[in-house]
C-alpha cells in the first residue's frame, strides 16, 4: 500500500470516528487534514470532500497524465 494511500486511509477512519474531525473535513478540509495530520497543502490545491450514502456513489476521475503539463507530472500527491 502507497503511502498516500495509508494516509487517505486514515482520514477516512478518522471521519468515521470522530463526528468533530467529519464535520471540519466537510467544511475546512486542508485545515482538518493539517490538524489531524499535521500535513499542510499549498495553497494552489484545491480539496472538496462529498459523503456517499447508501444510495449514492461518487466516481472519481484522476487527471489523465496525457493532458498534464510535465511539471505537474512531477508531483502527485501531497499528503
Amino acid at each position: 500500500m502507497t503511502t498516500e494511500a495509508i494516509l487517505h486511509n486514515q482520514v477516512i477512519q478518522k471521519a468515521w470516528q470522530d463526528p468533530s474531525f467529519k464535520a471540519k473535513l466537510v467544511s475546512n478540509p486542508k485545515a482538518a487534514i493539517q490538524e489531524a495530520l499535521g500535513v499542510s497543502l499549498p495553497d494552489h490545491i484545491n480539496i472538496q470532500t462529498v459523503q456517499e450514502t447508501p444510495d449514492q456513489f461518487f466516481l472519481v476521475l484522476p487527471a489523465n497524465p496525457v493532458e498534464q503539463k510535465e511539471e505537474d507530472k512531477q508531483v502527485k500527491y501531497y499528503w
